[in-house]
């Protein structure tokens, strides 16, 4: 059983909710999938060394405004906003030496591109299998046409699109397998550091097939407008594919947390998993902080610019690991919450529950090892003892995913938004984004985190339907303090 103790008191003013065992126990599954295979890489080429893939989608373009269909087409245009939008992806991406940059053909895509791209002196490559995902008819629509002129047709389009046939074409289908012959090409290029601006469907597909998920993925891993992806790829010997990371999904120009942030259904359901702040033992360059390790003074500066990011939405509750370091950044969250009202965020104060779940503790053995959890899992070097604690983290996110998904209420009418803040240790958040997409716990070592980060996991048909990841890693918020998005992973072993 999963065991929960109360927080120490944030504030005089934060009202507490005990969960008795039974509660911490339900199980409701928050996906309609399962994987059971550990990840497969093998339709990726082998390589000879590391490389690193960024992918933005393009800016907003008139169509995404007006909630138009565009699929494939080439017919709209960056708006002023996805102009500005894509000088704010050239900013954030300026210091990065691309070695080349591959993009869709179409017009809103490549203009993206030229102004990422800026006065770099080698040429755009465009390529055609990188243009939006082919919708045939359903192209030019907007969604309440759709609805009114193929009726059943597009519900399935909504609610089953990989299975979804649109004159006598399987768009994901269709979408996939164009995804794994851009790889072949964009793994090939010689460059160690490589740019794809494309588009939304096919950007998903391409950060599904480089992990090996299938179409079940799509509309899983969202991508807003110059949202940007980053993927590591590492060699492995014998000619096999190469190990896959995805370091960061989705990281916006605009804040991914705000009402603005574009992509993917509206939903009122959201958990966010937040990475506690540095602490002396992370800044020594283990896996983090944890025990008794406090914040210092990066973890404190980390906890308040989350604090802050979160003040754009109302927090319902705080579920935190007991350790020292997630109870404190916990801490920060709750007491910025609670002056909502005198910082100008909200009308009237605010009132957060605060829980600690022991389920989101790790333990003190992984502080001691010196290489990242993903070269732990993918292990050759770790011995059983290791072994045996990295399954009891394993084991343990299960029921911890599932109390956190039971924070939030079946009943639409029951209240109008629920958001639910999880802090812990980086390892067991990676083991709770596996829980939400149902892969194994070999895909631990598929995603990264880094201290002061959040990942957002919507929830549009309920607790009962599948998590969407919204982005994972984003750490924009942190300012200068901020992970550069195109940190360089060579000789680092926690990349």
């Amino acid at each position: 059983m999963l065991l929960l103790a109360p927080a120490p008191p944030p504030s005089a003013t934060t009202t507490r909710r005990k969960l008795d065992g039974s509660a911490a126990s339900r199980v409701r599954c928050s996906s309609v999938r399962e994987l059971d295979s550990s990840p497969s890489h093998g339709a990726l080429p082998p390589l000879q060394e590391a490389k690193r893939v960024v992918l933005v989608r393009h800016g907003q373009s008139t169509w995404n405004a007006e909630g138009r269909i565009q699929g494939s087409s080439d017919l709209s245009v960056l708006t002023p906003k996805g102009e500005s939008q894509a000088e704010t992806s050239h900013q954030m991406l300026l210091s990065d030496s691309f070695d080349a940059c591959f993009t869709s053909p179409l017009a809103r895509s490549r203009r993206t591109a030229e102004i990422i791209w800026g006065s770099r002196d080698k040429d755009l490559i465009p390529d055609s299998d990188l243009r939006e995902i082919d919708l045939y008819s359903f192209q030019g629509l907007l969604k309440h046409e759709g609805k009114e002129k193929y009726g059943d047709l597009f519900k399935q389009w909504q609610k089953n699109a990989p299975n979804c046939s649109i004159d006598g074409h399987y768009p994901v289908r269709e979408l996939w397998d164009r995804a794994q012959s851009c790889w072949e090409r964009i793994l090939a290029h010689e460059g160690k550091s490589v740019l794809v601006v494309a588009h939304n469907a096919v950007n998903q597909a391409l950060v599904a097939t480089s992990l090996g998920l299938g179409t079940d993925y799509f509309r899983t891993l969202l991508q807003s407008n110059c949202g940007a992806s980053v993927l590591d790829f590492t060699p492995q010997t014998g000619g096999r594919p190469p190990s896959v990371c995805l370091n960061r999904l989705n990281q916006t120009p605009d804040s991914p947390v705000s009402a603005e942030s574009s992509a993917g259904r509206k939903s009122s359901r959201r958990i966010i998993l937040v990475c506690q702040g540095a602490t002396q033992n992370s800044s020594e360059g283990s896996l983090g902080g944890v025990g008794y390790a406090p914040l210092n003074m990066l973890g404190v500066i980390q906890s308040q610019k989350t604090a802050e990011l979160l003040l754009d939405l109302k927090v319902n509750s705080i579920i935190c690991s007991p350790q020292v370091a997630a109870v404190d950044t916990a801490t920060a969250i709750c007491e910025v919450q609670e002056a909502a009202d005198c910082l100008g965020a909200d009308c009237v104060p605010r009132y957060v529950e605060m829980k600690n779940l022991l389920g989101l503790e790790i333990d003190d053995a992984f502080q001691t090892m010196q290489k990242s959890l993903g070269q732990i899992v993918q292990s050759g070097w770790m011995g059983g003892m290791e072994h045996i604690k990295l399954h009891t983290l394993w084991a343990q996110s299960e029921e911890a995913w599932q109390a956190l998904v039971n924070e939030l209420p079946d009943d639409d009418a029951a209240e109008s938004d629920r958001v639910v803040v999880a802090v812990g240790h980086p390892a067991i958040h990676l083991a709770l984004i596996c829980r939400c997409l149902n892969l194994t716990m070999e895909y631990m070592a598929s995603f990264h985190l880094d201290d002061g980060s959040i990942s957002v996991i919507d929830f549009p048909d309920g607790p009962k339907g599948r998590g969407v990841v919204r982005c994972t890693n984003y750490t924009a918020h942190l300012g200068r303090w901020a992970v550069p998005i195109t940190e360089t992973t060579e000789d680092n072993d926690e990349s």
